[in-house]
């Protein structure tokens, strides 16, 4: 009786102190904002460089001193580089980047090259996560500018 209750306790804690999930729906509501999400991309570049730039000046400052901002803003970089690649993931290629026929030769292309921009999104995040070279920010900027060319298209 007692490991039921406490079995029972413990479920009720795991789901009451779960992380909250954000993000768009994968039910088809047909409320999709993707501009929004092009500038929420856009934010995050813009706070991860500031990020990198911060690490980068604390880490030449005593580590007494220095040591919880420079956490802080490392945590906060991974963060924002996360929130990309959930936006690239869940949202553009899981959601709203359809899928072509082979068949057709340049919708597939289309296709193809949409999903190979949002894969060097992916992997310039994470190099953002890794690093603190500007460089990967600005490739990162680059694959979204080349994404909207390609989805954009009117």
């Amino acid at each position: 009786m007692k490991t039921k209750l406490l079995f029972c306790i413990a479920l009720l804690g795991l789901g009451l102190s779960g992380a909250a999930l954000y993000g768009h729906c994968e039910i088809p509501c047909g409320i999709y904002t993707d501009d929004m999400r092009i500038k929420m991309i856009e934010e995050h570049c813009k706070t991860i460089e500031k990020s990198m730039a911060q690490i980068t000046a604390l880490s030449k400052q005593p580590a007494q001193s220095a040591a919880n901002q420079l956490v802080r803003w490392v945590h906060n970089k991974e963060h924002h580089a996360g929130e990309i690649q959930h936006i690239v993931t869940q949202y553009f290629m899981t959601q709203r980047v359809k899928p072509a026929d082979p068949g057709d030769k340049k919708a597939y292309a289309a296709y193809v090259k949409k999903l190979t921009t949002l894969h060097g999104m992916l992997i310039s995040a994470m190099k953002c996560k890794q690093t603190t070279d500007p460089a990967n920010v600005e490739k990162l900027r680059a694959g979204l500018k080349e994404f909207s060319k390609l989805y954009f298209v009117k």
